[in-house]
């Protein structure tokens, strides 16, 4: 199968074959695994991207700084056999958000110190994104000086990929309209971008880019982030309704070297997303989807080795992952209101997912390995298997292999972005 990679979009875009590619923004072993995986099984580009909060040059909310990060997908990659030709590497929201309660200069200098780390490691996919006030300054920057910023991040981001030699960075230029993560509240309508903003940005990125001397390097900015009208809460998915932006698509037509990227994908479903594709939402995030639908499996077999196992104990990795999230509130509380029944469901199955951020914790790898251990090799009754996650029916009545149980899940989510990417 022919590979999709970053370059064509645009040109099949134009050429009314539009394709499209998935953007997997994940740090979770189970995820990068199940992407990589399903890359080596249909042949397809597999984009992996990491985020500034996540990872950045001091080791982010995940502990890894970019080399780690890459190393860590390259070692699965090995591992699956998917070719490193396929793999590519993306930073997010590279700018100063990580820093922003620091003075512009600080923060700045903590970015650029974070753009070298990211394509020093390999990242040639790079987000430039300095549309966030730092102390003292509006929470919002405008276009200008959030382009002034990202120029002055794409001259390192130039001059350390010129030291390290091979390919030279793609750029993606906007900011994400969506809240990181998601909404906190239930939504009701979202407003996609405006064409004359969208317009705008790569107006003035251009004349940035120029003034600075880097034109050349604008005619390696091959997308910009736009808001399509998708979004998810807590509670609730926005799903994208294409007659709402039918004016920003036309914006395509007149840039017509871009693409858009769309974030807050997630939970679309393979007919909402094959749409955008075909409307020029070429780059389609996705990241709290993929870790909710481990989850999902997660918490399954908890209640399968609850029903099945005599000594396993009643929902023990539930009660394990709820006594960490007490514990360590920073990730959640500010996220999740209501009465206490209300934000202890949220603990557990908010869109949002911000239990994601507790899997690598030293306690939650010991309570996911003791589930593991205490069903691995154990067959499961395909009436109980139907009660608790009745699509993994296949997996029932032989020897389970959970590993595998967990690839699959998360990967029927990723099997959607790619019929919709047409791969």
């Amino acid at each position: 199968m022919m590979q999709t990679g970053l370059d064509q979009l645009a040109e099949l875009r134009r050429t009314g074959t539009p394709r499209g590619i998935t953007s997997v923004c994940s740090a979770h072993p189970v995820v990068l695994r199940a992407a990589l995986r399903l890359g080596r099984e249909t042949g397809a580009t597999v984009l992996i991207e990491a985020t500034c909060n996540q990872v950045n040059h001091q080791g982010g909310y995940t502990g890894m700084q970019p080399a780690d990060f890459a190393a860590l997908v390259g070692v699965i990659a090995e591992e699956e056999g998917c070719p490193a030709k396929q793999i590519v590497l993306g930073g997010d929201h590279l700018g100063p958000n990580p820093w922003r309660d620091q003075s512009a200069d600080a923060a700045m200098a903590e970015a650029e110190k974070m753009v070298e780390a990211y394509v020093a490691a390999g990242f040639r996919k790079i987000h430039l994104d300095a549309s966030m006030g730092c102390a003292g300054e509006p929470v919002a920057l405008g276009d200008e000086a959030a382009a002034k910023r990202a120029v002055r991040l794409a001259a390192i981001a130039e001059r350390t990929a010129a030291e390290q030699g091979g390919e030279m960075p793609r750029y993606i230029i906007g900011t994400e309209v969506p809240p990181p993560g998601g909404a906190d509240h239930a939504l009701d309508e979202i407003t996609p971008t405006a064409p004359e903003a969208a317009r705008m940005t790569i107006a003035v990125h251009r004349q940035h880019f120029a003034d600075a001397g880097l034109s050349e390097v604008m005619a390696r900015v091959i997308g910009i982030v736009v808001q399509p009208g998708v979004e998810f809460g807590n509670h609730n998915v926005i799903a994208y309704d294409r007659s709402k932006v039918q004016a920003l698509t036309r914006v395509l037509d007149d840039e017509p070297r871009f693409v858009f990227e769309a974030h807050s994908t997630d939970y679309q479903g393979t007919g909402p997303l094959s749409e955008l594709v075909e409307d020029g939402f070429s780059i389609l995030k996705v990241g709290p989807e993929l870790t909710f639908v481990l989850r999902e499996a997660l918490y399954a077999l908890d209640l399968i080795a609850s029903d099945l196992v005599p000594d396993y104990g009643d929902r023990s990795l539930m009660k394990a992952m709820e006594e960490i999230m007490l514990a360590a509130p920073g990730n959640w509380n500010r996220h999740y209101t209501g009465d206490a029944a209300t934000q202890a469901a949220l603990r557990h199955y908010s869109l949002s997912d911000r239990i994601r951020y507790c899997w690598a914790s030293e306690a939650a790898e010991t309570a996911v390995a003791r589930l593991s251990e205490h069903l691995e090799g154990r067959t499961v009754p395909l009436p109980l298997m139907w009660q608790h996650l009745p699509a993994a029916a296949p997996y029932a009545d032989k020897p389970l292999d959970v590993q595998a149980l967990l690839i699959w899940r998360v990967s029927e989510s990723l099997r959607s972005y790619h019929a919709a990417c047409r791969v």
